[in-house]
């Protein structure tokens, strides 16, 4: 049986019932507790689990982050809110110090079960300090796993697979345009493992690999290509640290034809990662260059204007589409 939940509801449910599983799990961050969450993702789960389970830390990012890992290699499961990931940079020194670093360095014996969560990137006009999308520059420090998903069921299973079985820090980037939209999942239990991407429609003619919100504007894309006569397939991600270049491979393989659209900025960005792979392994099934569409090579500022103009659309996503087809339709 499946029923209609918002974004928000999947991430709460997966918490809840990974909570209810393992006493061992337990949820910290800034206005977790009374306030419900800030943006109500952990609303009545204080009511159910009590304060030393679901806890308001200060605003002091490095501080709670800090008792979060020690309390993950001391054999608790924490997961840990950032209000946005723009703050979880105070942080950056217990994620990238200790968490990822503490298993290699005790010789395998301390490992860190945590899941940091929380908003990533753009939502809306929030200005330059509130609005970047982070999940190449964590994707790049090894020991560490990034999950960006799209839509409330890979939200829940993969959540519910990195509380349960995942023991190195998971990163797990929502974004707060999303914590709303709906969709169907099922009342039954499942999990989704990290690092396997998802063909969200399938095509012929050219392939478009996105994640996170930037899935909407992939999917709008190959809408409007549709009635073109242009067969799009669209690959999910989910996953961005393992990344499933694979299953991109197998798709270029059929399509021979390669997009790619992300929030980051341009440099060392996901998008390169990805073109590296494919045209390192899939050179010979390419019939055009590789092309991606990300978010200008600047910070992103508060005017709406600059904001649309900043960031990938799908207007701008069927023109490289059909630059890559060699057509000026």
């Amino acid at each position: 049986m499946a029923r209609t939940i918002a974004f928000r509801e999947a991430l709460r449910e997966a918490m809840s019932e990974e909570m209810r599983r393992d006493e061992r799990v337990f949820l910290m961050g800034e206005e977790v507790a009374e306030y419900n969450g800030a943006y109500k993702v952990s609303q009545g789960m204080l009511a159910e689990f009590g304060p030393k389970r679901v806890i308001d830390t200060p605003i002091a990012e490095l501080g709670f982050t800090a008792v979060g890992v020690g309390a993950a290699q001391n054999g608790l499961r924490p997961v840990v809110e950032f209000m946005t990931w723009n703050f979880a940079v105070l942080a950056l020194d217990q994620i990238l110090n200790t968490a990822s670093k503490m298993l290699a360095m005790s010789g395998g014996q301390i490992s860190c079960p945590i899941v940091f969560r929380g908003g990533n990137g753009s939502a809306g006009q929030l200005g330059a300090q509130h609005s970047t999308a982070f999940e190449a520059l964590y994707a790049n420090i090894p020991g560490i796993k990034v999950v960006s998903p799209s839509n409330p069921y890979d939200a829940k299973g993969l959540l519910k697979q990195a509380i349960r079985y995942e023991e190195d820090p998971v990163m797990f980037m929502e974004s707060e345009q999303m914590y709303g939209d709906k969709m169907e999942v099922p009342e039954e239990e499942y999990y989704i493992e990290l690092g396997k991407a998802d063909v969200k429609r399938a095509g012929t003619d050219v392939t478009i690999v996105s994640f996170n919100k930037m899935m909407k504007v992939a999917l709008g894309a190959a809408a409007e290509l549709e009635k073109e006569g242009v067969s799009a397939e669209v690959i999910d991600l989910r996953s961005i640290r393992p990344l499933d270049w694979q299953t991109i491979l197998e798709s270029v393989k059929k399509t021979n034809r390669l997009v790619i659209v992300e929030e980051q900025w341009p440099f060392a960005s996901v998008s390169s990662e990805i073109a590296y792979r494919i045209q390192k392994e899939g050179f010979d099934y390419l019939d055009a260059p590789i092309r991606r569409i990300t978010a200008a090579d600047a910070p992103l500022h508060y005017a709406p204007n600059l904001v649309a103009a900043a960031l990938p659309n799908v207007e701008r996503t069927v023109k490289i589409v059909k630059e890559v087809m060699y057509t000026k339709k």
